[in-house]
């Protein structure tokens, strides 16, 4: 029971910090499809900081490091977005698609030619990191504590307080939800939008840690999944998450459970159990969403 909350909690913080950049990128009015290309290239930006990070830093260094690496990188890949559907008003949803496909590429060659640089006879596409990797873990008992959760938390609270406590958040869903009015009270929708999609790269790359501390994939897509389930609201995204990373988990600790275990059902079945849910969840539940009305539309100062 410990190790399903332990990669419950795993998984859901992955599916919230994820989520809630796709959830600041569409209150602006951009949707970013490419959250899985920014996972990437944020894992990738964490995984060389403890690469090349000294082995006598201390714990709190390496985290700091890792995550300002993730953090950053995310960023950068999602200015790419930002340039493509804001400045040049392209479709979102093939710039998305393209973003995720350039991150899986991009990443492997970057790392392929950082390692035969180090070693000709070295071509593969991983980098190691064990042992930097332990200054994110901290064993309470049975329970292996993350920082990423601790992380995590900090975020959605920060995310609630800027959304619906402040001036930028309140600018921020106004031009997702009429630019052209918040245009005429003269907030600059274009710098609004860059804004949004600049902190969803940010949290974006945070949540590629995920790569880092459990080696998963896909959760970009999951991800979108849990942000329409949650109604684009931080509170409720962290309850989806909860569930979805709890399905997620199942698949790494079913065995455990001798009731579970007694239904001989294949791995292969859990392991879809989190995409399935959220098949079921979203057929149920997207007649009733409420998206940000200008959400993939691009921004046209001319038109009313």
């Amino acid at each position: 029971m410990v190790l399903l909350l332990q990669y419950t909690l795993t998984f859901a913080s992955v599916l919230i910090l994820v989520a809630l950049g796709g959830c600041f990128s569409e209150h602006s009015g951009v949707i970013n499809l490419g959250l899985e290309g920014v996972m990437i290239m944020g894992a990738l930006g964490g995984a060389l900081a403890m690469r090349y990070m000294p082995a006598d830093s201390s714990a709190f260094s390496m985290i700091v490091v890792v995550l300002l690496s993730a953090a950053v990188l995310g960023t950068v890949y999602s200015s790419l977005l930002a340039v493509a559907c804001i400045n040049f008003k392209a479709d979102q949803t093939i710039v998305g698609t393209a973003l995720n496909m350039l991150g899986t590429a991009g990443a492997t060659v970057i790392v392929k030619a950082i390692n035969t640089a180090s070693n000709p006879d070295d071509v593969s596409s991983t980098i190691q990191y064990a042992g930097a990797k332990k200054a994110f873990l901290v064993n309470i008992g049975s329970f292996e504590f993350s920082w990423f959760m601790l992380v995590t938390l900090l975020l959605l609270i920060a995310a609630y307080v800027v959304l619906y406590k402040t001036r930028f958040g309140l600018r921020l869903r106004a031009c997702g939800e009429h630019p052209q009015a918040a245009d005429s009270v003269g907030i600059n929708v274009y710098k609004m939008r860059w804004a949004g999609v600049l902190i969803s790269g940010m949290l974006g790359g945070l949540g590629g840690i995920v790569f880092i501390t459990a080696g998963v994939a896909g959760f970009g897509f999951l991800a979108l999944a849990v942000m329409i389930f949650g109604q684009w609201k931080p509170t409720r995204i962290a309850l989806a998450a909860l569930l979805f990373g709890l399905f997620r988990a199942l698949s790494n600790v079913y065995a455990g459970f001798d009731s579970l275990k007694a239904l001989n059902i294949p791995s292969g079945v859990y392991n879809m159990m989190p995409y399935i849910i959220s098949l079921v969840v979203l057929a149920f539940t997207s007649k009733k969403s409420r998206a940000p009305k200008a959400e993939g539309i691009p921004y046209d100062k001319g038109q009313r």
